[in-house]
């Protein structure tokens, strides 16, 4: 029997360098898109990137996403790629708007085009709950985005939905909630916790800088993430998921933790900066897992606790290792 064979979008993210890892131990051929551009960084795959097949394509370019289907003739496709930084897409709307939103758009197409017989997992977002309706948030749960961002998720959902339900494309959607790990980007405020708490640690800073530590948010590990996507396609009839730990913490719990890790009190180092408060801020978002969990059989092994351990640990590894 002939390997299965994946691609990426978004390989070279935190999520697209844990699911080509995931894909590889199942005996997958993977391939990764990546954008014909001079700053893509490979940091995340190096140590599989004798493994994968890279392949140039762009979210914004319908034809090269045709030719690239063409040549690789995958069975499954993950769209992980977007713009994917909340702050940012109050900055560049226009431009989130393209690459997440009409980006899965042209993506579908290609894919009805060349074999609508691709099975096709968008990346779907809780953002999209934003001014949230109800709680816990569950796939029912009505979209109220609060963000350019989490707008154009919304589009990418329902053209997902809509492709599925007019071409009878095996299309489904992982509506995750905040997923961490040691390789998230310096951006993302869990990262920036880690990664200041690790400086601190060794003497490179005497503060961290953060926005609203209340801002609460329904953490897991990414690792245990990619594997609910992959199940998703794996499934007879495809659907929409909501994939989260179904339980929620603060910022200010997430700073606690990760300068305990360090045997640091949070309280003597961490400032409240004004300008690291959203335009429009998302309060509480705790997902309800409960149909991933019963139809998919998935659940999340990394504890809240191990994940703000793990990343504070990877951080302090990195920074001492540059410092030798």
């Amino acid at each position: 029997m002939a390997r299965k064979r994946a691609l990426i979008t978004g390989i070279t993210g935190q999520d697209g360098s844990y699911l080509a890892e995931f894909l590889l131990e199942q005996g997958y051929e993977v391939v990764g898109m990546i954008r014909r551009s001079s700053t893509v960084n490979f940091e995340r795959i190096r140590h599989i990137q004798d493994r994968v097949t890279l392949t140039p394509g762009d979210l914004l370019d319908e034809v090269s996403l045709i030719h690239m289907l063409r040549e690789h003739r995958p069975t499954e496709v993950y769209n992980l790629a977007a713009q994917s930084f909340v702050q940012t897409s109050f900055s560049q709307p226009v431009f989130t708007g393209e690459v997440t939103a009409l980006g899965v758009t042209r993506l579908l197409d290609a894919i009805r085009i060349v074999d609508p017989e691709i099975r096709f997992y968008q990346a779907s977002s809780s953002e999209m709950f934003g001014k949230v309706v109800e709680t816990p948030q569950r796939e029912t749960t009505p979209f109220y985005p609060r963000s350019p961002y989490g707008v154009a998720k919304v589009y990418g959902h329902w053209i997902t939905v809509n492709y599925r339900e007019s071409y009878g494309m095996h299309a489904s959607s992982g509506i995750l909630f905040n997923h961490e790990s040691p390789r998230r980007g310096l951006e993302f405020v869990t990262r920036k916790i880690s990664h200041g708490v690790a400086r601190i640690a060794l003497g490179l800073d005497r503060e961290l800088r953060l926005g609203n530590l209340d801002a609460q948010r329904d953490w897991g590990y990414a690792g245990d993430y990619v594997r609910a996507m992959w199940l998703m396609l794996q499934q007879d009839q495809p659907g929409d998921y909501v994939v989260a730990t179904g339980q929620t913490h603060s910022v200010r719990r997430f700073c606690e933790l990760a300068f305990a890790c360090a045997g640091l009190d949070y309280r003597n180092y961490v400032v409240v900066d004004e300008r690291f408060f959203r335009p429009a801020e998302v309060d509480l978002l705790v997902g309800d897992p409960s149909r991933a969990r019963e139809k998919l059989g998935w659940k999340p092994e990394v504890s809240f606790e191990q994940l703000v351990e793990m990343m504070v640990e990877a951080d302090l590894r990195m920074l001492r290792s540059m410092k030798e």
